[in-house]
């Protein structure tokens, strides 16, 4: 998570004439069973605009304790809130849209600020966050059920569907606001509870913003908590509580795989919908425009300065269109402009922090030691690292067979489509792919030849609707989100047979 800019959205006639809402106070503080507070493990972490290191907030960060407390007291809540009427849902989530409409502007500069990313970047993460609420207000009334037929005379068969209970959601920093609430949002519409762990790097983005937004549109308290600290501290015991029924996660597959561990191996089980790291290869076939593919390259892989687990990780271009292809794109990312988010004709803001940056510069060492050719490249100023392209580049090489997470782009060059083929499903991952081509059936017979949860023709690799299911195969996760495929992991079924008429038994 999460994509192609959204349109401008024209205000309608009300918002035109509305000054916008007073601006949210206190997210300082974190938002626990109810109470805006200090968390308690008397540790405090500032949050920082990752281009000039200025403060945005200070937290004093949660401990188990205040983990614990969240959670029973969203036990409790949560049965109420399972109860309240589907209309009640529903006006909560579409209070959640107006708010999101009426504070655009304030949330759009929020994500800015915080994760790095430019206006584009920004607008479109602040509209999917809404279209998630938007879409999650139908949901109460798509709880449906079945009756079914049986073998034995006189019995009624009934599945009846209902929520989980309490939810734990861990999100992350690249895509905060909108990879929390296309878990939140849905979670809540269907009556669960839900406790919210944002990313270090983005508690307010990711997390406390929501519970602003849905404090003030009604919801419940003790429904939805958000506590912000360290992962070693309190991420564990977020998966290994007792209380939550589902383990939603974005982020690397390496935490991934020990929640999963976790979540599976405690007193009691729990579902885990996961969406994991990405490899994703963008293949350019022979009859392809080379403008139209560069172009699609250029937006995939820079996007947020690669920063999205979606991103353009490789690029496998047949060999009769390499040169053209590669001069075209390397003239376009040279002319990126880099810089603060905040500027308008910025292009690529900052990495996130320090150790993100330091990992992005080890594999440009490392692509230059096995080899790769240096087709562009810059040293970074601060945490703006200009766009880098290689190459000569092997698909055994590290920064073909490794996610990059930056602005890194390495080119690979395929002999027919066999081969790109192959190229492109070496890999353990398997969440987003594209194919650019000139015959469209062509390009899907291809594409579908792609072992991954998505693939796009003629389109980047950075796609997500609020409708379509978004996950990966592989490692690259478990489970789907969106539309009715979350409706499925956010929600469980209950047989409940009725016999009628007497039966005879065999005993």
């Amino acid at each position: 998570m999460s994509t192609t800019p959204a349109p401008t959205r024209t205000p309608d006639a009300h918002e035109a004439t509305t000054p916008p809402p007073t601006p949210y106070t206190g997210l300082d503080k974190l938002f626990i069973a109810g109470a805006w507070r200090d968390g308690g493990s008397g540790e405090r972490a500032r949050d920082v605009n990752p281009y000039d290191g200025s403060t945005l907030a200070v937290h004093t960060l949660a401990d188990k304790n205040d983990v614990q407390q969240a959670f029973e007291i969203a036990e409790q809540a949560q049965a109420a809130w399972e109860q309240t009427p589907p209309s009640e849902r529903a006006a909560v989530m579409n209070a959640a849209v107006r708010i999101f409409d009426a504070r655009r502007e304030e949330l759009i500069a929020w994500v800015q600020r915080e994760t790095g990313g430019i206006r584009a970047k920004a607008e479109f993460e602040v509209t999917a966050a809404r279209d998630a609420a938007e879409e999650a207000a139908s949901f109460p009334y798509r709880m449906d059920g079945d009756i079914l037929p049986s073998d034995i005379p006189g019995k009624e068969n009934r599945v009846y569907r209902r929520a989980l209970g309490t939810i734990a959601v861990i999100s992350p920093w690249n895509f905060p606001m909108n990879l929390s609430n296309r878990s939140v949002a849905p979670a809540l519409a269907v009556g669960n509870a839900v406790v919210l762990k944002p990313a270090s790097d983005t508690p307010i983005a990711g997390g406390l913003l929501l519970a602003k937004i849905y404090e003030e549109a009604g919801l419940p308290a003790g429904v939805l908590s958000v506590v912000v600290g360290r992962g070693g501290e309190i991420g564990d015991a977020m998966v290994e509580s007792s209380v939550p029924r589902l383990v939603s996660f974005t982020g690397s597959t390496a935490v991934g795989k020990s929640i999963a561990a976790k979540a599976l191996g405690g007193s009691r089980m729990k579902r885990l919908a996961l969406e994991l790291g990405g490899n994703a290869p963008l293949v350019v076939l022979d009859d392809a425009d080379a403008e139209r593919a560069a172009n699609i390259a250029i937006a995939g892989r820079f996007l947020h300065q690669g920063q999205i687990c979606m991103s353009t990780n490789r690029i496998i271009v047949d060999a009769k269109l390499a040169d053209e292809f590669t001069e075209r794109f390397v003239a376009h990312a040279a002319k990126l402009a880099c810089g603060n988010q905040m500027d308008p004709a910025t292009d690529i803001g900052p990495i996130i922090n320090e150790a993100q940056l330091s990992d992005l510069l080890q594999k440009i060492a490392r692509a230059r030691d096995q080899g790769a050719t240096l087709a562009l490249g810059g040293e970074p100023d601060g945490l703006v690292m200009p766009p880098v392209v290689f190459t000569d580049v092997d698909p055994a090489f590290d920064i073909a067979e490794q996610e990059s997470f930056g602005p890194l782009a390495p080119i690979i060059v395929a002999h027919g489509e066999d081969e790109a083929l192959r190229f492109a499903n070496r890999t353990n991952y398997g969440l987003s792919s594209a194919v650019v081509g000139g015959d469209v059936e062509r390009a899907v017979a291809f594409a579908r030849k792609i072992d991954a949860g998505m693939t796009h023709v003629n389109d980047m690799t950075v796609a997500d609707e609020r409708h379509v299911p978004f996950g990966g195969e592989k490692n690259s996760g478990l489970g789907r989100f969106n539309g009715r495929w979350i409706l499925e992991e956010m929600t469980r079924t209950h047989w409940t047979s009725v016999q009628h008429a007497p039966r005879a038994y065999p005993f």
